[in-house]
């Protein structure tokens, strides 16, 4: 039995910083395998701002191809409908693989708005990052509503041997560096070196991608 973290996001487009965030959290925890779940229909996103979800998995793919403990999956592609994470960790989980499922620390104290966060929680063990600059306090009475709710006890700092029902802690090198800055430096014909992976940068340019990018 493989130990996966699942990372998922629109990815839109991926840069250096998502990777490094990858890299890290697979070290900490110790893990076999961090997935790349590119989301086709993202249910918080809006639907004007993404390139076509099979563009943003091919750019996810051609950042990843150089990491042995890297993996991309195509799950959220091949289902219609907004992408839930309920639903593809349950297709995930048929591998019979310990699940993880890394999301920012935004993204957790939210958590109890996305469909079956309870289930989400059974299916995969949470590892929470940080956002650089945030206040996030795992003692927080908001952080530890959504413990209690998603039917989890305890923080941990992210090591290989997490407790039982805990929710991780990654602490990460963040790097300043975000995917709606990159669209708008895509639209004005600006400069992506050493934001995102040359081959990503091609890949943008050949397919003209972000060129009406309004944000």
């Amino acid at each position: 039995m493989a130990r996966i973290a699942v990372f998922g996001g629109s990815f839109n487009p991926i840069h250096y910083g998502h990777l490094l965030l990858a890299d890290e959290v697979l070290e900490q925890l110790g893990l076999d395998r961090v997935l790349f779940v590119p989301a086709a229909a993202p249910p918080h996103k809006a639907p004007g701002t993404l390139a076509p979800a099979a563009h943003r998995y091919a750019m996810v793919q051609l950042a990843t191809a150089g990491h042995p403990g890297f993996a991309v999956s195509d799950v959220e592609l091949k289902r219609p409908g907004p992408s839930y994470t309920v639903d593809t960790l349950e297709t995930l989980s048929a591998s019979g693989d310990e699940l993880f499922l890394v999301i920012g620390s935004e993204t957790f104290l939210d958590l109890l708005s996305w469909r079956a966060p309870r289930r989400v929680a059974a299916l995969a063990r949470l590892v929470v990052v940080p956002r650089s600059g945030s206040a996030f306090d795992p003692e927080s009475a908001a952080a530890q509503k959504v413990l209690r709710d998603v039917g989890a006890d305890r923080f941990a700092a992210a090591s290989p041997a997490l407790p039982p029902a805990a929710v991780a802690v990654a602490r990460v090198t963040s790097l300043p560096i975000s995917s709606s800055d990159l669209r708008r430096r895509a639209a004005r014909g600006r400069s992506l070196a050493y934001r995102l992976p040359a081959d990503v940068i091609d890949y943008i340019r050949a397919h003209r991608l972000y060129e009406d990018a309004g944000e």
